[in-house]
């Protein structure tokens, strides 16, 4: 692992971003262009130098809640999920602290999600053995905006169990949170056997089920879902496979039709894929954001995508982060003052960002369609 201190840092971040730094100060003033992408932590937090992947919710109260595993390394034993607090109308985030771990086992990618009835969940991953294809799903709750957190319990204990997403809230108020099964030979490869499915949500019964699988023939993980209306629902799915150059790697696209249960097979979509995780959600005007890597081999450029006709074209595109760098693993956030909130990982990451922009800063550029 390269430790990077903050002269490289600053150094590396303006060749990244064509000229500009990411700031260290998380103030969420737009730039000229609408578009403001800040630095929240990097090697200088003694959490491990590893702080990857990230991801954020809005509590109730209005506070910004973020959560990352970090350790030694992606693969080493001793690593925990951290959590971080942005408290409304504050300028800085607080100091991670540990919110899970396991003297036992290595953790790894933390979710966190407030839902409707104001309950916080946490969910992550355990790993068993020495690939993720050993792993399984984990979960804590917090009633009390995750300042203090339950016992954990297990969600799903089938070998190679994971999470990467957010839940959403369905039109008939369950909730569907996108998990993977992976199946790896190896570290470096994302084997075809790997499938993404959810876990259906009873809110009357509050017990979760799991739905039939998107199968498509290089696999696939860490799908994003949003509902286009009534029981239909369209996913987004990492490509499996390796990270070898390619031009043949998109992200594979599956439908719905009955309110998430059952699953279409997983196509190729018109979308390159360098085997990297995405985002997709539903801003609150009913258009749809898909946050990804426009690569086919490369986690750069960070492109957000708009569809203003329900996924039937996407001709507003904007990249968030682009340059020599790897600017990877969104989650993508709309917070009620309609701020759309993006955290990626950079500089091999050990450094959360956090970019900030309006729907209308994706509008403000037309893009030709491909494929």
């Amino acid at each position: 692992m390269t430790h990077i201190n903050r002269r490289d840092f600053h150094r590396l971040s303006l060749a990244a971003f064509g000229g500009w730094a990411l700031s260290s100060s998380p103030v969420f003033a737009a730039s000229q262009d609408g578009l403001t992408v800040q630095r929240v932590f990097g090697p200088e937090i003694k959490t491990g130098p590893y702080k990857h992947p990230a991801c954020l919710t809005e509590l109730e109260n209005g506070d910004l809640y973020l959560v990352y595993y970090g350790g030694a390394g992606e693969y080493a034993t001793a690593t925990a999920v951290f959590g971080s607090r942005l408290k409304k109308g504050e300028t800085q985030w607080s100091e991670p602290r540990v919110i899970a771990n396991d003297p036992f086992r290595s953790l790894g990618n933390g979710v966190v999600w407030q839902a409707p009835d104001k309950l916080v969940w946490l969910f992550y991953v355990v790993r068993f053995g020495d690939t993720w294809s050993t792993s399984r799903i984990q979960a804590k709750v917090s009633k009390d905006n995750a300042e203090t957190w339950s016992d954990s319990f297990i969600l799903a204990l089938e070998e190679g169990m994971m999470v990467r997403n957010r839940p959403i809230v369905l039109d008939n108020g369950n909730y569907l949170l996108p998990v993977y099964q992976e199946k790896a030979p190896d570290t470096e490869s994302v084997g075809p056997e790997s499938t993404s499915l959810f876990l259906l949500y009873d809110v009357n019964r509050k017990s979760w089920q799991q739905t039939e699988r998107i199968r498509s023939a290089k696999g696939n993980i860490q799908p994003a879902v949003v509902q286009i209306k009534d029981d239909h629902l369209v996913a987004y799915c990492r490509r499996g496979g390796d990270y070898k150059p390619t031009f043949n790697g998109y992200l594979v696209r599956a439908e719905s039709r009955d309110g998430g249960r059952t699953w279409s097979e997983g196509r190729d979509s018109q979308f390159p894929n360098p085997n990297s995780a995405v985002d997709f959600i539903k801003l609150r005007s009913g258009n749809l954001l898909l946050v990804y890597n426009d690569h086919m081999y490369q986690r750069t450029p960070l492109t957000a995508a708009l569809s203003t006709d329900h996924d039937r074209s996407y001709p507003f595109r904007r990249n968030i982060a682009e340059g020599k760098n790897s600017f990877a693993y969104p989650i993508a956030l709309q917070t009620r003052d309609d701020w759309i909130h993006v955290i990626f990982t950079s500089q091999q990451r050990t450094v959360i960002n956090h970019a900030v922009f309006k729907e209308e800063w994706v509008r403000a550029v037309r893009s030709p369609q491909r494929r």
